[in-house]
């Protein structure tokens, strides 16, 4: 992985140095997409340090509070972004206080936002997830119908999503299955219902390695190229959301699973539960779960429908 660029500081190549190397301990403490996120997080604070001429090593606990009002007032991200945020700058001052290169740190007594219980990220409703299920699976890029699968049908979060690899694929005790590597490095074998898994070969055409979804240049399609697409199928669909993220699809992924039924054919049979939604259910408002994934649920399909959904995946 790259070095993190350190903007230039007043006091000269020492401070830099100094900088450079804080840096570098505060990131070697996490791997994998934990270090890429903080990177990243750390990454927008240095860079406003130096939009303000600000040295973060010599920042106070007041120059934290502008940061904190400049991501809410400027950027007007919303509050679990702010926390975020501010909890890799309160993670970097910690690391520079236990490796000695602060007395104390500046951002101990900032308050974070309040973030609230529920996520305000609305999920597709059920006409909806068929309308852009429908739109990927016409659609000439076969990514698109596996990239809605995984995410809709399978409950993937983006990034298991991306990271998943030919080599992830296999089979067990004559199921076909996936291997997701999720939070904390937790790896699970999931069973791929037959029309997600006709969807990932329709993906895969035949290679041997590399990534599942591809980007339109063949490399491993990344979490904003995914979303990019996701917004082009809403549109084509006719999907009209406030903002168009992949947690729309997953929000309400324990209800894709009575969508995955019925549209897909599936005899009944009880598809895989997503890694990150609670039981099955058909009914309740659309609410987002970070509960841990479950092994079963009541079996509370409803019929194949004589409309839409029912004749577009017959063949699937």
């Amino acid at each position: 992985m790259a070095a993190i660029t350190v903007p230039t500081v007043s006091g000269g190549s020492s401070n830099e140095l100094v900088l450079r190397a804080a840096t570098g301990a505060y990131l070697g403490r996490y791997r994998g997409q934990t270090r890429l996120h903080s990177e990243s997080d750390l990454r927008v604070f240095l860079r406003w340090c130096a939009d303000q001429d600000l040295d973060p090593l010599a920042a106070v606990r007041v120059d934290i509070e502008r940061y904190l009002r400049w991501l809410q007032d400027v950027r007007q991200y919303q509050p679990s972004t702010v926390s975020r945020r501010l909890s890799v700058v309160v993670g970097f001052y910690r690391t520079c206080v236990i490796d000695g290169i602060l007395p104390h740190s500046p951002a101990d007594y900032v308050r974070r936002p309040t973030v609230p219980a529920e996520s305000p990220t609305l999920g597709l409703g059920h006409p909806q997830f068929e309308a852009l299920l429908t739109t990927a699976r016409l659609s000439g890029n076969p990514n698109d119908f596996a990239l809605i699968a995984l995410l809709g049908l399978l409950g993937l979060r983006i990034f298991e999503t991306c990271a998943a690899s030919i080599s992830d694929l296999g089979e067990e005790h004559g199921h076909r299955v996936i291997r997701v590597r999720g939070k904390g490095g937790r790896v699970v074998l999931i069973p791929l219902p037959p029309a997600v898994a006709r969807a990932i070969e329709r993906a895969v055409d035949g290679r041997t390695d590399g990534p599942i979804l591809r980007s339109t240049l063949g490399t491993r399609m990344d979490r904003h190229a995914a979303t990019r697409r996701l917004k082009h199928l809403a549109a084509t669909a006719g999907v009209r959301m406030p903002r168009m993220h992949p947690h729309c699809c997953a929000t309400r992924s324990s209800q894709r699973c009575s969508t995955l039924a019925s549209a897909c054919a599936m005899s009944r049979s009880l598809p895989a539960m997503p890694t990150h939604a609670p039981p099955c259910v058909t009914t309740g408002p659309a609410t987002t779960s970070t509960g841990t994934r479950t092994t079963s649920s009541p079996r509370t399909w409803p019929q194949a429908r004589d409309h839409g959904a029912a004749h577009d995946f017959a063949d699937v």
